[in-house]
């Protein structure tokens, strides 16, 4: 038996510049971290050589091409397993359309996991590349690649994306105390509604290709996500919360889901009670509303969002990784 366990994400910054649309033609950057929910993966032989995959359903089929399941289905084939296995996973938070990139968390934790169970070991940067290939490139997925290369790093990272495909991923170097005030001063907000990633990213993808305007926006998205490193190089956080909101006033324009009515007044709201930056993560439309805040003003914000729950978090320096391996019987 194996169990993989990999963290979801919070993108601060730069989300859309790591879409094929926009890195193609200039090269894209995101500032974002790993947090310490995860989705935790097992794998074992099935007795009876035919495959299980168990998640929100359960599937029992004779090889691996019947299974319904693509994201199984396609890291089964990367890996070269067609039958004699059971996979089941679980999730600390809800994680589908709640914006912390658990499909890509997901297919990660697979791979690791599935590696392990041949016997292979997978670095992080052929866990995020192959993940990549398996949703974007086998499934056709219209999503971009920063998801996947934080599940597999972990930390507080600056992600960028070249024109060739290319991915760097750099830490972000900072004081210990700064680190520490940036978790303390950060508020996750669960919002109760649930969104189609696939449709706001299929908008947005489009509206890059055929809207100067919309690609503008990027771009300066591009540069806040340098400003956002720069500032916690300062050790600035007003001026991260300041960048964050910048960002959020960004991201809105892309597409006509990413925002609406209720949250543009939550959003509001949560500024008129103390709250300098925050966003809807993810693709937008639902999910969890992150802000930024002095700790001291946390309880009047949450006060004044009674509808919304407050999650706590702490950031993960750690990717996915392997958290128990039976010695025998697997292979």
């Amino acid at each position: 038996m194996i169990i993989s366990r990999t963290p979801l994400r919070i993108s601060f910054v730069g989300g859309g510049s790591d879409l094929p649309a926009f890195y193609q033609q200039e090269a894209g950057a995101v500032l974002s971290t790993a947090i310490n929910k995860y989705i935790y993966i097992t794998v074992n032989p099935k007795f009876d050589d035919k495959i299980r995959a168990s998640y929100s359903r359960t599937e029992i089929v004779d090889h691996v091409d019947e299974l319904k399941h693509e994201l199984i289905r396609e890291a089964l084939k990367m890996v070269r397993i067609d039958r004699g296995i059971e996979i089941t996973s679980i999730s600390d938070i809800p994680s589908r359309g709640t914006g912390l990139g658990s499909s890509s968390t997901y297919t990660v934790g697979l791979l690791n996991a599935l590696y392990a169970y041949r016997n292979y070991f997978a670095g992080e940067e052929r866990l995020a590349r192959e993940a990549c290939t398996i949703e974007i490139e086998r499934c056709g997925k219209p999503i971009g690649k920063q998801d996947q290369y934080i599940a597999a790093y972990g930390g507080l990272r600056f992600i960028r994306f070249n024109f060739d495909g290319s991915v760097f991923v750099d830490p972000i170097v900072c004081a210990p105390e700064t680190r520490e005030r940036l978790q303390e001063g950060l508020l996750m907000l669960y919002t109760g509604l649930v969104r189609n990633a696939d449709d706001i990213l299929r908008e947005q993808s489009h509206n890059t290709q055929t809207d100067q305007g919309k690609r503008a926006s990027l771009r300066r998205m591009v540069s806040l996500a340098e400003q956002m490193r720069e500032a916690l190089l300062r050790n600035d956080l007003d001026g991260f919360g300041e960048v964050l909101h910048a960002g959020w006033m960004e991201k809105r324009k892309l597409a006509s889901g990413i925002t609406k009515p209720c949250i543009d007044e939550w959003y509001e709201r949560t500024r008129a009670h103390g709250a300098i930056g925050g966003k809807i993560l993810g693709a937008g439309g639902g999910g969890f509303l992150l802000l930024y805040a002095p700790p001291e003003r946390h309880p009047e914000i949450c006060e004044a969002l009674p509808e919304l729950r407050p999650i706590d978090f702490r950031f993960s320096q750690q990717g996915s990784k392997l958290i128990y391996v039976e010695e025998n019987g697997y292979g």
